[in-house]
């Protein structure tokens, strides 16, 4: 870790972590916004990507979204980095209260932390439009489930219904519950550590005006707009700065 990161976290005893999609791009999950994400390539099939993970056309173009929803943001042979599994031995040694995160992959968990509030949901979580019914990700994936399609609708195998996952879609709100969690453990936290996000996505980025602790550290590849309010900046890997 880190030296100058080392001695805050040291002296810290209620460490919240936010993250976002720079946390995973070092286990091969591209990110959204930078020159080589995913919003990069602005017609997918005559459409933004944007527009093609919104509610809107979710419902109206139900295969479309799922052929590139299956293909772009599931990654089954992604691997928690070091930056996570550094994060799920903080938790387990006490230091970190949560880890609040903008990303869908459930990596966080794989690496074995337990308090991750996922502010934008979970590929892993799926339920029925219509009777609710809870699927996992080997559900959504296999063609049987699918009208014998792996990128194809999922249907619900009690009704019929089709089965949408536990993902925040642009025109979507965000949970009212995990917002909750995540703003108490950030004003209760006595150190907020910030990393791979650009914390241009609100309301999530503006948490961190929620802040109220001694220490906020920022690891991030490229300047956000609290670079001047931190006592940290470092523009590194967050990996390598985290390993721990």
């Amino acid at each position: 870790m880190d030296e100058r990161l080392k001695k805050i976290v040291d002296e810290s005893k209620r460490i919240v972590f936010f993250g976002g999609a720079g946390v995973s791009t070092e286990s091969n999950i591209p990110d959204f916004r930078s020159e080589a994400g995913l919003y990069a390539a602005r017609e997918v099939y005559g459409y933004a990507p944007e527009t093609i993970l919104s509610h809107t056309f979710f419902v109206q173009q139900t295969k479309l979204f799922y052929d590139y929803y299956k293909k772009n943001l599931i990654h089954t042979e992604a691997e928690p980095n070091k930056a996570h599994k550094a994060l799920a031995k903080l938790e387990a040694e006490g230091k970190l209260t949560s880890v609040i995160t903008q990303n869908i992959d459930g990596l966080h968990q794989k690496a074995g932390s337990k308090k991750v509030r996922e502010l934008h949901g979970s590929i892993m979580r799926n339920y029925c439009t219509k009777c609710h019914a809870p699927y996992d990700l080997e559900y959504m994936l296999d063609p049987e489930n699918c009208d014998g399609d792996k990128y194809g609708i999922p249907r619900c195998k009690k009704c019929g219904a089709v089965v949408k996952p536990d993902v925040v879609l642009y025109e979507e709100p965000l949970d009212y519950s995990t917002c909750e969690q995540a703003l108490e453990d950030i004003q209760n936290a006595d150190c907020m550590i910030i990393g791979g996000t650009s914390l241009t996505v609100y309301p999530a980025a503006g948490y961190v005006r929620d802040f109220r602790g001694k220490h906020l550290v920022l690891i991030n590849k490229t300047p956000t707009q609290y670079d001047d309010r931190a006592d940290l900046v470092i523009a590194e890997s967050i990996g390598k700065v985290m390993e721990y």
